[in-house]
């Protein structure tokens, strides 16, 4: 079977062609799709004939399976479970803000990485993510919320870099303008700090927001938490962003968990506020949402507040993130491992 939602206008006109169908009917079907479609019958302007022949050729829509929508009613958060068609899970999160709202969207099941703190580590990475399996999260979203969606993040699980290539596709697909149409700026992109993968991404689409997991300014703390490391040590990440900035001028968020004990002290901040002096950036510090498995217990919001007055001290543009869906298991992966566990029982 093969996802339709994972060919882009030219590959589905190329479709129609190869089915004696005129190149228009291409378009037709991408815009119904990304309309919030949620099946091939569902694409009023396309004749039944058409549809029919894409079901026997062994194409399905790529639609998304909603196993649990956990809404909070305190800040609007939907935190979702979707079931993909090998009954592989994925998470994906859609915010509330001010400007509207905004899907954290998944990348791959699992994940690789092996972050101590991060559910999404548990279990270890599984798969990949298609282009259109990654589209999907977005379609399904609004189809959800009954609302627009106007800005991405992709900071769901597994690792965006270690998929590049349908990461790639994917952002151009949301992109198209006969589908969600959503600008590049409008879109960020968030990594563990894999050097190579930040240059190249510069290069390919500047316009998009990139996001750097940090988590400590030490070395030894950064790969405690953080195996990836060991590979690409702290020096190295923030070199990397550096030239990131200075060829895209783009401002780089780095994301900084506060974890209770382990990289919250003052010397800690001091020795953030040293690195990133006088860099394009700015410091996202996230009191971490509590995941059991792991043991670590997030800083209080008053003193990562605080940190966040030290470091414009400093010079370094910091907030304090707001903690979304923190009683509908808010923390990456947690619903996921949660599912697992209740199929296990």
């Amino acid at each position: 079977m093969m996802n339709i939602k994972d060919y882009d206008l030219s590959e589905l006109k190329e479709i129609m062609v190869s089915l004696k169908e005129p190149s228009y009917r291409a378009v037709q079907l991408f815009e119904g799709l990304y309309k919030g479609a949620p099946d091939f019958m569902s694409v009023k302007n396309i004749p039944k004939t058409l549809l029919n022949s894409l079901l026997e050729k062994g194409f399905h829509e790529g639609t998304l399976e909603v196993l649990r929508d956990q809404y909070s009613e305190k800040d609007g958060t939907h935190k979702i479970l979707f079931r993909l068609k090998d009954a592989e899970t994925i998470e994906t999160v859609v915010m509330k803000y001010k400007y509207g709202l905004s899907v954290c969207v998944s990348s791959q099941v699992g994940c690789l990485m092996g972050c101590t703190f991060c559910a999404s580590a548990i279990g270890g990475k599984v798969r990949n993510l298609s282009p259109g399996e990654m589209a999907d999260q977005v379609i399904s979203s609004e189809r959800i919320t009954g609302e627009r969606i106007g800005h991405m993040v992709v900071m769901g699980m597994g690792e965006p870099f270690d998929n590049y290539e349908n990461l790639s596709k994917f952002l151009r697909l949301l992109h198209e303008e006969k589908g969600k149409n959503m600008s590049y700026r409008n879109m960020t992109v968030s990594t563990a700090g894999i050097v190579p993968m930040i240059k190249r991404f510069g290069e390919d689409f500047p316009q998009v927001n990139l996001a750097i997991s940090l988590h400590s300014a030490k070395d030894e703390v950064r790969t405690m938490l953080m195996p990836i490391n060991k590979r690409y040590p702290v020096g190295e990440v923030i070199n990397a962003a550096k030239d990131y900035s200075e060829k895209t001028k783009r401002r780089i968020t780095f994301e900084y968990a506060l974890i209770k004990g382990v990289n919250d002290s003052q010397k800690d901040m001091e020795e953030l506020s040293r690195l990133l002096k006088g860099m394009l950036c700015h410091v996202n510090l996230i009191p971490l949402n509590p995941v059991k498995e792991s043991g670590y217990k997030g800083t209080e919001r008053s003193e990562a507040e605080n940190f966040a007055l030290f470091l414009k001290g400093f010079g370094v543009e910091a907030t304090v993130r707001r903690q979304l869906g923190k009683e509908i298991d808010g923390a990456c992966g947690q619903l996921r491992v949660a599912e697992k566990g209740s199929l296990s029982v």
